[in-house]
């Protein structure tokens, strides 16, 4: 899996990738010439599971165990040495403080110890660039769905590092409101796979869910509003004693459809706005089948073009921050003298590097 347009021209560099922003501790290797070398993931889902969701402590302390034994795994399934490593990319925000700070501080301690330079990466880029990781990437401009657990968002992308923002959820994101109806419907954690699973079960007409925004000009998102609804819903159903395992299939099912037809429109609304023809999809609850489908359906029709990464990329993972890092450190970008870590992140805030970056 490689670009190697990105990197025409350029020295060769292995960057070794660390993401650990939330529950799920991601090391990767990527290789400028050759493409991802090898990573590994390791997910917290066991140890949150009890309590319906991440508890911040005990995800940075999973992170301070898991972070070194997955480096020295992507080491040796590549048969290489850490002096075989030219730089160190990680994940400097946004995302849980104590969890970047893990991160942040392992991968510049050994940067440090091999004399090697390392870079802070937004994490919500390192999402926007893994559909890029293919051997046919999008040509810039292009419009990008960001949608996972803490982000919706529509984002136009003029050359690598220049994004402009073009809508986003005022309340909760998708994946938000997907983890919210799946403790409604009494879904283990984490609750958007369990969501998607149940809803293959359902039958989309029983049930009138709105399609928020929809009807509004622009391109924000409002998802609180339809977790109300399927929760009064539910209400209903268990004071007619009728939640049974049908119903709340059918309950999933309608809640599914209904955030996939809010996502397809803004996204063809978007497309149409800034007259680009190629929507990049990432994030979390890109690996939805039902929303990949209907996008792929919907935009076809409309001459338009979708990408989304392979299923494995679509989590937090080390190959996506290994990909974005080598894509500023090839061209000389390098950690600030004072590096930090940032809970909140806008993406808006990034720059270019000093030469763009592009096919």
């Amino acid at each position: 899996m490689v670009s190697s347009a990105f990197f025409e021209g350029r020295c060769i560099l292995r960057v070794l990738g660390l993401e650990t922003s939330c529950d799920e501790t991601g090391v990767a290797l990527y290789d400028t010439e050759v493409g991802l070398v090898s990573d590994a993931l390791y997910s917290q889902v066991a140890v949150h599971a009890e309590y319906g969701g991440v508890v911040p402590e005990l995800a940075s302390r999973d992170h301070i165990r898991k972070t070194l034994p997955l480096i020295d795994r992507v080491l040796s399934d590549a048969q290489l040495q850490k002096s075989d490593i030219d730089a160190i990319a990680y994940t400097s925000g946004p995302g849980l403080l104590g969890a970047l700070i893990v991160g942040a501080t392992i991968a510049r301690s050994i940067a440090a110890g091999l004399g090697v330079p390392a870079l802070g990466i937004h994490h919500m880029e390192g999402h926007l660039m893994a559909p890029l990781m293919s051997d046919d990437p999008p040509e810039y401009p292009f419009v990008a769905l960001l949608v996972s657990g803490g982000h919706t968002q529509l984002i136009r992308a003029n050359a690598f590092g220049d994004y402009q923002l073009l809508g986003e959820s005022l309340d909760d994101a998708a994946g938000e409101a997907f983890d919210k109806t799946a403790k409604l419907l009494g879904l283990p954690y984490p609750g958007g796979p369990q969501v998607a699973q149940l809803a293959e079960l359902g039958n989309p007409e029983r049930f009138s869910f709105p399609r928020p925004m929809v009807k509004h000009p622009g391109l924000d998102f409002s998802f609180s509003g339809l977790k109300t609804h399927v929760g009064t819903c539910i209400k209903k159903l268990r004071a007619a004693d009728d939640l049974s395992d049908q119903s709340r299939a059918d309950v999933a099912r309608c809640f599914e459809e209904a955030v996939v037809d809010t996502l397809v429109i803004k996204c063809k609304r978007a497309l149409k706005q800034e007259s680009v023809n190629t929507l990049v999809m990432a994030g979390g609850v890109s690996a939805n089948r039902r929303l990949r489908a209907r996008l792929e359906e919907a935009l076809t029709k409309e001459g338009a073009r979708v990408l989304y990464p392979a299923p494995h990329l679509c989590t937090d993972n080390g190959a996506m921050i290994a990909f974005a890092g080598a894509l500023r450190l090839s061209q000389g970008q390098r950690d600030p003298d004072l590096p930090s870590v940032r809970a909140r992140w806008p993406i808006t805030e990034l720059t270019p590097p000093d030469c763009e970056v592009g096919v």
